[in-house]
Formats: C-alpha cells, structure tokens, sequence
C-alpha cells in the first residue's frame, strides 16, 4: 500500500487509536481467565480455534486443572479429549502440559514477566507472549498481531508487509507505546463489527476518511 508522502501516519495512526477508543470503549481481552497461567493455556488453545470455543472449553478444564502442577502431571491423551473441540487437540495438549513441566522446573511454577522467558515455553511464541504480558501483567513489549490486526493494518496503510513480524515492527515505530496492548483489541474488535474480511462496511466506518483503502469518503 503506498501512501501519499505528505501523509503524517503517524499523527494518523494516533488519531485511529483515538477514534478507535471512542468506538469500542469495551474492548479487551475475550478470553475468560481467573490467573496467568490460565490466560497462557487459554491462549495456547485459541489457536486456530475463536475465543468463544475455548471460554466454552476452559471452565470445565480449570475446574479438572486447578494448578500448573496439575496440568503438568496430566496425561497427554485425556488432556487432548479435554480439549478436543478446540482443534489440533493432541499439539496443544502437549505443549500445554510441557510448558507446565517447564514453568515448575526454571521458575517454581511462576509465569515470568518477560518475553524472552516466555518465548523459551513450549507452546509459546511471541504472538502468545505478548498476550500474556498484554493481558496479564499490563506490560507492553510488543503488538499481538492476528488476522484481524495485520488485515486492517494493511488496509489503513500502516504497513505493507503479511508476515506479522513485520508487520509488528511497522506498527510499533508508529503506535505510542501506551496503546500497543490497546490497539490489537481495538482492531479485533474493529474487524469483527465493521471492517470483516469479505464485506467491509466501508459507508458506515467511522475510519474511512483515514484510511487510504476505503472507496467512501
């Protein structure tokens, strides 16, 4: 997408966030957790999987699962029917309980704080990471970039990349800091109200003066 060089994106990208605020003041995090390591099994199974599924799966599996020693001294096999419905069952119940194994073992069963440590559990990339600081600890290291995030970024001209760590690294040289964990639940929410995949409502979007792509002025 190539925008115009007099555009400043940057006091566009702020005013964006701003206006995305105003529209969406309830957006946050769908996913239903009472601690950190539950929001960090939460996420590991919204993989390819929607947010409502798994807050479906989660209270019946804390429920069985009440700690990380728990889930670490599952087997495989009855964890993977526990979360079948979530899909790719028997990966992500290996990567959960090993991560579990992994977090009793390097740090007593605590969640670390950092990304660089979170990155090194099983089951958890940056996407995942950035999540669990985002969500759970109020930190912001990075930007969950999703489908719904690198599409509308692309749309609105704030990147031209498809790989999402690119598309992170543009969006944060433009995003102040203090909405990087805002601006992922702003655009989720953003792509599932108006701006969907197949049939964007361009005429009813309150971005569209500001976005590039938008036919409706």
């Amino acid at each position: 997408m190539a925008i115009p060089k007099s555009d400043n994106i940057k006091a566009r990208a702020r005013k964006t966030v701003s206006l995305l605020k105003e529209n969406y003041p309830q957006a946050g995090c769908t996913l239903d957790f009472k601690s950190i390591h539950q929001l960090m099994v939460a996420t590991i199974l919204s993989a390819q999987c929607t947010d409502e599924r798994v807050n479906k799966v989660t209270p019946g599996l804390f429920k069985k699962y009440k700690s990380v020693k728990d889930f670490a001294e599952a087997h495989v096999e009855e964890l993977g029917r526990d979360i079948y419905s979530t899909g790719f069952h028997n990966a992500k119940a290996r990567a959960i309980k090993t991560s579990a194994q992994q977090l009793l073992e390097r740090h007593g069963g605590a969640m670390p704080a950092t990304l660089d440590e979170l990155v090194e559990l099983n089951g958890v990339g940056r996407k995942t990471g950035s999540v669990i600081l985002g969500a759970g600890f109020g930190l912001a290291e990075g930007i969950v970039v999703d489908t719904h995030v690198a599409r509308i970024s692309r749309l609105l001209g704030f990147t031209g990349h498809k790989d999402a760590v690119r598309v992170e690294k543009d969006l944060m040289a433009i995003i102040p800091k203090k909405d990087w964990i805002a601006y992922s639940h702003l655009l989720i929410e953003h792509g599932r109200t108006l701006c969907k995949a197949r049939r964007p409502d361009c005429g009813s979007c309150f971005l569209n003066k500001l976005c590039p792509s938008a036919p409706v002025k």
